[in-house]
Formats: structure tokens, sequence, C-alpha cells
């Protein structure tokens, strides 16, 4: 999947249809406002629910403002690299063009070598699933070009992806895993720990 041409694209404010851990997934640079908005434009998503960050190590977290709590960073070691995705609080105005006003984010550090490869190479990436709003996810290169066309400036060929889950979409209150969206890893509902944490709030924010 790591070319030359792809990590240009993305360089230069593109997107492309690339394999993730979970789904096929329509990337863009997360650090390029203008291709993060003809992201959101091309997959026609309402607003107050932002997508996922792709990262290639929890230290990018603190990029975007995110501050983690030590119970965060030691459930973080469990489950990451993996196919969950947590939320965590982003205030910052100056991020409010991936927030879009919840103050939130949610980041995945998948396991996948190749993904790991291309994400350390052109930065993090916003990876919504390769689908207008409302239609299942795409599992053929021919599936996605059917969905945006020429509005994609690049396609991964990467053969039939079978269809799976989304990510395990979680957070972290008062000490506590909180399960969002149930998704391809399952969670224990609760893991109590002895660290107090201040109270996050979980807004929607999907694949």
């Amino acid at each position: 999947m790591l070319s030359a041409n792809i990590v240009s694209v993305l360089l230069r404010g593109g997107l492309v249809v690339i394999p993730t851990d979970t789904l096929s997934g329509v990337v863009a640079s997360a650090r390029n406002q203008k291709a993060v908005a003809r992201l959101y434009r091309l997959r026609r998503k309402a607003k107050g629910k932002p997508f996922i960050i792709l990262v290639s190590s929890v230290s990018e977290l603190a990029d975007f403002g995110v501050t983690l709590s030590a119970f965060e960073k030691e459930m973080l070691k469990e489950v990451w690299p993996g196919k969950i995705s947590g939320v965590f609080p982003c205030p910052h105005r100056k991020f409010s063009y991936l927030h879009l006003g919840t103050q939130s984010l949610a980041f995945r550090f998948p396991r996948t070598p190749k993904l790991i490869a291309l994400l350390k190479k052109t930065g993090p990436l916003l990876a919504p699933s390769a689908n207008p709003e409302g239609k299942p996810p795409a599992t053929t290169l021919a599936e996605a070009k059917s969905y945006f066309g020429s509005a994609v400036d690049f396609y991964v060929n990467a053969g039939k992806k079978k269809a799976g889950k989304p990510s395990t979409l979680i957070s972290f209150q008062n000490g506590q895993v909180q399960i969002l969206r149930e998704g391809a890893v399952a969670v224990k509902k609760q893991r109590k720990r002895r660290h107090p944490h201040k109270q996050v709030t979980s807004p929607s924010i999907s694949l």
C-alpha cells in the first residue's frame, strides 16, 4: 500500500481510498484543514459527528491538544495498537475544523504494519469508511469508484475487502471504560481503577 504516489497525494491535501485495519476508508491529512473540509463534503456527514483520526503512536494525541490522564495511559497500553477507537476531550478552538464543535476527538492506533508505515510518512489521517452517509462501506475498488468517482484523487486496489465491523468506540469516565459503540473488538463494559478521573463528555462519533 505504501507508495510515493499515495504519500504525495495526501501531503498535497488529496483524498485516497485505502484498506484500513477495519473497513476500507477514504482518508485525508488531519493536519490539512482544506482536505478535511473536502472529505466532510464528500462523505456528506452530519455536523456533530466528527470522523476518527488514525495515528501511528500514542504521543501524536498531544499534537491535537489531548492530555491523557494516568488512567487513560494505562488503558491505552492494553488496547492499542488495535481495532479500538478512543474519545478524548479537545476543547481547543484551533481544532474545531476536526471536532466540529463537539470539543472531543476520537483516535485509533492501528496494528496493521502497512498502515502504520503510511501514517509515519503522512502523519495522522482522518479516516471514515469508504461510503457516502447512509450507504454500506465499499468492499471492492469498483464499489468505491461508484461512490466517489473522480472526487477521490487516488484509489488503492487491495482486492475484495471482506465486509467487517467498524472499530469499537470507547471513552473514559470516572476511572471506568464506557462503550459508546460495539465493534470489531469486545471490551469489558467497565474497568475500575484507583485513579480518579474527571468527567468526559461522549458525543456521537462515527467511523
